[in-house]
């Protein structure tokens, strides 16, 4: 099967422009077919504050009410999504933009809770990704670009987790390519010791996910990724790796550094 890359980076590379443009032109470089997957940063938040608009999160996760939703949506799937794609064009990447919305991309359903309500939060799984029609767009050699905005078909927009989203597309799409995952992020992988950057587990597999958790040595911002990598090697990804966001060319080139993620 033909190899495909489903490259995740979160809001610290998207805030840091100069990183950013170093990022994407290791990511334009990757020959083989790929998709990227964007976060939110800081902006949301910065304009929320701006316009008074108040952010409750619990858990790490943000509430989303009406307002924020209105926010995050120009954000994450205007300015941002658009702010990369242009980029990737002056690299000579043929990217094109999407939310779930456009072309029934990613359809998503709205969260339930017995004790919460997130508001306009989508929750996806594998059947939520118009599978056929982005194998056609990689097929043509279009790179995708997906914010974290989803859609119910009932004429709402949703907020979904972006690693979510790409762990999804990469499992929808592990029938038709060699899928190969990769949250890219700041620290060089998952950390036995958040203190020391030296401190890399190689390897996580699902019962070590379960002692470091018990244990208490991973932090809120590493779960969702942990838990949406795992989903992804049960699902037939055939790799998945955390690795630090300014070693992608070398990851590719040399599968050197990170965490592999298996069974």
């Amino acid at each position: 099967m033909e190899k495909l890359f489903v490259v995740k980076i979160g809001g610290a590379l998207i805030d840091d422009e100069e990183l950013l443009n170093k990022f994407l032109e290791q990511f334009s470089e990757i020959n083989e077919k790929k998709i990227l997957v964007h976060g939110g940063g800081k902006l949301a938040t910065t304009l929320a504050d701006k316009l008074g608009i108040e952010q409750k999160l619990i858990n790490g996760r943000r509430i989303t009410d009406k307002d924020t939703l209105d926010i995050v949506s120009m954000v994450y799937a205007g300015s941002i999504n658009k702010n990369i794609v242009a980029k990737l064009q002056a690299k000579n990447c043929n990217a094109i933009g999407f939310s779930g919305a456009d072309g029934n991309m990613i359809q998503a359903k709205k969260r339930v809770h017995p004790e919460i309500d997130f508001g306009f939060v989508g929750d996806i799984d594998k059947q939520s990704i118009n599978e056929k029609l982005l194998s056609q767009l990689i097929d043509l050699d279009l790179v995708p670009v997906f914010s974290a905005i989803t859609h119910d078909k009932k004429g709402n927009l949703l907020n979904t987790n972006a690693d979510t989203i790409a762990s999804v597309i990469a499992q929808s799409l592990s029938d038709v390519y060699d899928v190969e995952l990769l949250f890219c992020f700041d620290k060089e992988g998952v950390l036995e010791n958040i203190e020391d950057p030296g401190s890399v587990i190689k390897k996580v597999s699902e019962e070590e996910f379960s002692l470091l958790k018990e244990a208490g040595k991973l932090h809120k911002g590493i779960l969702p990724k942990l838990e949406n990598a795992l989903g992804a090697v049960k699902n037939n990804v055939s790799k998945v790796f955390l690795i630090k966001e300014t070693q992608l060319k070398n990851h590719i080139e040399n599968h050197h550094g990170g965490t592999e993620i298996c069974l």
